[in-house]
């Protein structure tokens, strides 16, 4: 890499010293490669004139004349270029030209003997000089850690595999965007650092602002701040955006990921879950052009309605432990350890029935692989959530799952402002017993509370999540371009 890094800087300078500007600072392009792809039977003829741009893939030189591939974002195509039209010192400069290298071709549009569409060279620059080898086209780049690295090389070498993916997801937001617009909501954007975390469970990424001198929190969540719309007169809010919870990583969490938030005035849990199977049903109908997907080889049918489960039942079922004949933390623990289960010490009962969950659903068991919302949890893992209208000790709250993924969370809010300060106080007396996930007050958010707040739905979906699921990767990172990774081997070298 080094010696092939030296060769390439020798032919920059050879350019410069030939008064050619590798790096100019415009291009003319006058049709887009699949334009004239897709147009070459009109296009085709000695009179024709096309300038077209892009990456050199393909190069051979067979004396007087040579054969190259240019890739541009929309295709490829073979461009000839010929001694006796370019003259000899515009061709020579060909022996400058690199693979990966971008270059811009004048000429008109032939089909070689061989049936190849081509590009008939008039003239040519080099407008982008690569100082890199390319990752090997035909072999891909294979090493997994290195493609989630540096995406631009995976881009390159796994080319439409890999963006299909991205248009996928970039997709997932805009048709997601585009329903809940059709609903009447309005996208807003509430503030990123943040004086207090809040609106999950989860631990922050802490900073420091110099001029004020007051440490600044990323946010974990949008959820406090949309609610504050609420209480301001907006009915129905959302927004898309990152959120930042200092966690560790694995397939299905990075530190750093989207979310989309939303709340509606007048409404409850049952409201948003229509509202949540009637938006995944319209995304996957947008984006795969069905309500039916494959998710790592299992058949998922998003069609609305989807079956809802409560989730103490679904624990009872699953796991063979029954939430509410152990009605404090020591009693579930110690029934979880007689279970084999692990528990942490720190944790309260809330926490450890939300371990529970994840034990369900890491059974792999068919009917929790399908659409489904767990709904109805206990108050013990739900701080923000209004109390159940019939069933004491559990709360209005679901969550959608997918593929056995959780995608989201759901309440119906709590808006009487006592209750709401009383579930803080018992979250901050969690944080002082250990729990560093646990929510903090807010005395901000509770003086808003105060002012009167109507009866809310509001739900979060991960936009990460569901785009693993349109795109069917296994991975959260396969589905963010540039994912947060661990040290490498050399970085943590250099650090010694």
């Amino acid at each position: 890499m080094p010696e092939e890094r030296e060769i390439r800087i020798q032919r920059l300078n050879a350019l410069r010293e030939q008064g050619i500007d590798p790096y100019p600072n415009s291009v003319e392009r006058t049709h887009t490669i699949e334009n004239v792809l897709t147009h070459f039977d009109q296009y085709a003829g000695p009179e024709g004139d096309f300038a077209l741009v892009g990456r050199v893939r393909l190069l051979r030189e067979m004396g007087k004349a040579a054969f190259a591939k240019i890739e541009d974002g929309t295709g490829a195509i073979q461009v000839y270029f010929r001694i006796n039209d370019l003259g000899e010192e515009s061709y020579r400069v060909l022996k400058l030209l690199d693979l990966g290298d971008f270059i811009e071709a004048r000429g008109f549009l032939f089909v070689t003997r061989t049936g190849e569409r081509t590009l008939h060279v008039k003239g040519w620059r080099v407008i982008g000089k690569g100082l890199r080898p390319l990752p090997e086209k035909y072999h891909g780049l294979e090493d997994k850690e290195l493609r989630q690295r540096k995406r631009y090389l995976d881009l390159i070498a796994n080319g439409e595999e890999v963006k299909t993916v991205f248009e996928t997801r970039s997709r997932v937001i805009s048709a997601m965007r585009r329903f809940l617009e059709s609903q009447g909501y309005l996208e807003f954007e509430t503030p990123i650092l943040q004086p207090l975390y809040g609106g999950a469970t989860a631990r922050p990424f802490i900073t420091h602002h110099n001029t004020l001198d007051r440490d600044l929190y990323l946010r974990i969540a949008v959820e406090l701040y949309l609610k504050r719309l609420i209480v301001g007169g907006f009915e129905r809010v959302y927004e898309i955006g990152r959120n930042f919870r200092n966690e560790g990583i694995d397939r299905s969490h990075n530190p750093e990921f989207t979310m989309m938030e939303c709340y509606q005035a007048y409404a409850d849990y049952n409201d948003m879950m229509k509202l949540v199977e009637e938006m995944i049903a319209y995304i996957a109908q947008e984006v795969k052009g069905t309500t039916r997907v494959i998710y790592q080889g299992t058949e998922i049918n998003l069609t609305p309605p989807w079956p809802r489960i409560p989730l103490l039942e679904a624990i009872h079922k699953y796991t063979g432990i029954d939430v509410n004949a152990f009605p404090d933390r020591e009693s579930l623990a110690a029934e979880m350890h007689a279970k084999g289960y692990i528990v942490d010490p720190k944790l309260g009962r809330g926490r450890l029935i939300d371990d529970l969950k994840g034990e369900m659903f890491r059974k792999g068991i068919p009917e929790l692989k399908q659409a489904i919302f767990l709904i109805d949890y206990p108050l013990d893992v739900s701080p923000l959530t209004k109390r159940h209208r019939t069933h004491s000790g559990l709360v209005e709250r679901f969550q959608p799952f997918i593929g056995g993924l959780e995608t989201g969370n759901s309440f119906t809010e709590l808006n009487d402002p006592l209750d709401q300060r009383a579930r803080f106080e018992d979250q901050m007396k969690q944080k002082s017993q250990g729990d560093e996930e646990a929510q903090v007050l807010d005395e901000d958010f509770l003086e808003a509370l105060e002012i009167g707040m109507p009866p809310t739905g509001g739900v979060g979906i991960g936009v990460d999540r569901l785009a693993m699921l349109m795109a069917d990767q296994e991975s959260i990172r396969d589905v963010i371009l540039f994912p947060t990774m661990r040290k490498t081997a050399e970085e943590q070298i250099t650090e010694i």
